[in-house]
């Protein structure tokens, strides 16, 4: 029988305790997630792609069922390559869904067998953005309570130590 195979795209800039929810819930649907990183260099991220999958490797090195890529095609084009067929969204907020549901139609006019699960996130990291993350560590603040000790780490490396 074929491995079922999801694919869980997104920039991860950084990846947040948000996203190993969705990673980790994930692991239940399919027989191996992989996580595909999008290069996103239109998006200026604050993390190369390599360091983000190298974060994203370090958090869930413990799944055997996890491979963290890079990647800078169309999803759909990824998707194929990988003989996947079902994409992995989380959804945190309300607003989260029309571009989220929006993406899905394009996808599905593009490849009409590539299908979108979306997986909302755990009330606890519903506000929780990668954007509000880089902000407060912007800032000094503390995100310990946002992303892991290792991102965090990596954060306040890249702010100067605030």
């Amino acid at each position: 029988m074929p491995k079922h195979i999801g694919v869980y795209p997104g920039t991860f800039d950084p990846i947040t305790r948000g996203h190993l929810d969705i990673i980790e819930r994930g692991l239940v649907l399919f027989d191996e997630l992989v996580v595909a990183v999008a290069d996103s260099a239109g998006k200026a991220p604050l993390f190369g792609v390599e360091e983000r999958v190298e974060m994203i490797a370090r958090e869930t090195k413990r799944h055997k069922n996890v491979r963290v890529e890079a990647f800078s095609s169309l999803l759909i084009d990824y998707m194929r390559k990988k003989r996947a067929r079902t994409v992995l969204r989380g959804l945190r907020v309300v607003s989260d869904f029309e571009y989220e549901f929006q993406m899905a139609l394009i996808n599905r006019k593009l490849d009409p067998e590539i299908e979108t699960v979306f997986m909302m996130t755990a009330e606890s990291f519903a506000p929780v953005s990668s954007r509000f993350i880089k902000e407060i560590a912007r800032l000094g603040g503390e995100t310990t309570a946002f992303v892991t000790p290792n991102v965090a780490k990596r954060l306040k490396e890249r702010f100067g130590g605030r």
